[in-house]
């Protein structure tokens, strides 16, 4: 990525990520933005990058990368607007904000992409949601998808499946943590000590998620091949199944949707 210069608005966890990642790929030129002199010193010096306040880090950059609060997007795109380069791409990964919304504070024309993480992209297992708005050419997209893939996996949707997205990956890491936390308690409740059952949720879920990303089977398919008719697993499933936690997890996922939808539209 010769000649390509970053600069990332926001210096929080998800700004941070974004920058290891790319340091880590390679990436020379980053420059970070953040209100807090002590972070903004903090990541100067892990990472080897520059600091400068939100107009001169955005000067001459390829990508800019909105990493603030959902309700600060607005007022940081107006503050950059006379700073973007024509041929720029902003890459959001504020919740719930439009690529509309974006599109209205900065100059005509500029490529605005939206995108929305999750928090294993810390460790390089993250999952982004990716939708580009009006004025984003295929270039820019594939540079856009390039970079993200730095922290993890890409998809790239229509706008009108963000909220749905949300639901499913953004969130979904707390379902997961959910899981584990019944999984271990429901361990120590039939006998084991927390740490115990602890390691044993935890590589269950490492495992059980490793053999569903690597096979061809449907989920369903899978569960079926480790549930003997009247064994221990079917016992557990049956419990399951009339206690409505499937249902109840669907409506968790709908619920999330619809609260994201919510969200977008007070941003608007």
């Amino acid at each position: 990525m010769s000649g390509l210069r970053i600069s990332v608005i926001g210096g929080g966890v998800m700004g941070e990520t974004l920058i290891s990642a790319w340091r880590a790929s390679g990436v020379q030129d980053i420059a970070v933005s953040e209100p807090r002199a002590e972070r903004a010193a903090e990541l100067v010096e892990r990472y080897d990058i520059t600091s400068a306040d939100a107009e001169t880090a955005v000067t001459g950059a390829n990508v800019i990368v909105l990493a603030v609060k959902p309700h600060h997007v607005a007022e940081v795109a107006e503050q950059i607007a006379g700073s973007v380069r024509s041929d720029a791409v902003i890459v959001s990964v504020a919740a719930g904000v439009t690529t509309a919304t974006m599109e209205s504070r900065l100059p005509d024309g500029i490529a605005v992409v939206r995108a929305m993480p999750n928090t294993p992209a810390v460790i390089g297992q993250g999952m982004f949601g990716v939708s580009p708005g009006s004025s984003v050419s295929s270039e820019q997209l594939d540079l856009v998808v390039e970079l993200l893939e730095g922290a993890g996996k890409v998809a790239v949707v229509d706008e009108s499946q963000q909220d749905a997205v949300t639901a499913v990956s953004g969130s979904g890491p707390a379902y997961v943590f959910y899981l584990a936390e019944a999984m271990i308690d429901g361990g120590v409740a039939a006998g084991l000590d927390e740490p115990t059952a602890r390691r044993l949720a935890q590589q269950t879920l490492l495992g059980a998620s490793a053999l569903l990303a690597g096979s061809e089977e449907s989920p369903a398919e899978l569960r079926r091949r480790v549930t003997s008719p009247n064994g221990t697993t079917h016992a557990a499933i049956t419990t399951f199944d009339e206690q409505g936690a499937g249902d109840a997890l669907r409506a968790g996922v709908a619920a999330c949707a619809a609260r994201a939808h919510e969200l977008s539209q007070d941003g608007s």
